[in-house]
C-alpha cells in the first residue's frame, strides 16, 4: 500500500525542529547549496531552524513540511516578511528533499503548496534563486518558473569551491475570494 503525502505548515514543536534539523544536515552533506557548509553540526541546524520556526509561528514565514506517514520527506519555506515597498512578493527558499524520498514528486507539491499559500496572501510575484552546479533548475523550469540570468562565483558549495546562482521568477495570480453563502 502507498502511502499518502501530507503537506502542512510547520511551527516550532520539537519534533518538527528535529525531523527539518536532520534534513538540513543530511542535504549539506550530499552537496546541496542551502547556504551551510560540510560538516554542519546539528546544534548548528537546530539553531536555524529554532529561529526560523520562530518567525514562521510571528507570520515572517511559512515553513512547509512533506510527511509520508510521520516522516518528514521533504521541506520549502515561503518567505513573507519583505520590506514595505514590496507587500506583493515572496520568496523561496529552504527546498530540500531527503535522499530517500527523491524522484517522487514531493519537491513539486511543495512548490505548488508555497504557490497556493503566497497567491492566497495577496502575493503576485515569488522570487527564488539555486546553485548553478547540481542546483533544482530543472525543477522550477519544469513548473513555469522564469529564469532571469546566473552570477557567477555566488557562493561556497558545502564541501569547498565556488558556484554560480541562478535567479527565477514566477508571476501569481491573486486568488479569487472564498465565496459568501448568505
Amino acid at each position: 500500500m502507498t502511502q499518502t503525502l501530507d503537506i502542512r505548515p510547520l511551527g516550532s514543536r520539537a519534533g518538527h525542529l528535529e525531523a527539518l534539523s536532520a534534513l538540513l544536515v543530511e542535504t549539506v552533506a550530499g552537496g546541496g547549496s542551502v547556504s551551510f557548509m560540510h560538516p554542519l553540526a546539528l546544534d548548528d541546524a537546530r539553531a536555524f531552524w529554532s529561529k526560523a520556526l520562530a518567525d514562521a509561528d510571528a507570520g515572517g514565514r511559512i515553513v512547509f513540511g512533506a510527511f509520508v506517514g510521520d516522516l518528514l520527506a521533504g521541506t520549502v519555506t515561503l518567505l513573507l516578511d519583505l520590506p514595505p515597498n514590496q507587500p506583493h512578493r515572496g520568496e523561496i527558499a529552504k527546498m530540500m528533499t531527503a535522499v530517500a524520498h527523491r524522484g517522487r514528486g514531493i519537491a513539486s507539491r511543495l512548490m505548488r503548496a508555497a504557490e497556493t499559500a503566497a497567491a492566497a496572501r495577496g502575493r503576485t510575484v515569488l522570487t527564488l534563486d539555486t546553485a548553478s552546479e547540481e542546483g533544482a533548475a530543472g525543477l522550477y523550469e519544469k513548473l513555469g518558473w522564469t529564469r532571469c540570468g546566473e552570477i557567477p562565483d555566488y557562493a561556497f558549495k558545502p564541501h569547498g569551491g565556488l558556484t554560480g546562482t541562478i535567479l527565477y521568477f514566477r508571476r501569481l495570480p491573486p486568488l479569487a475570494p472564498a465565496a459568501v453563502c448568505a
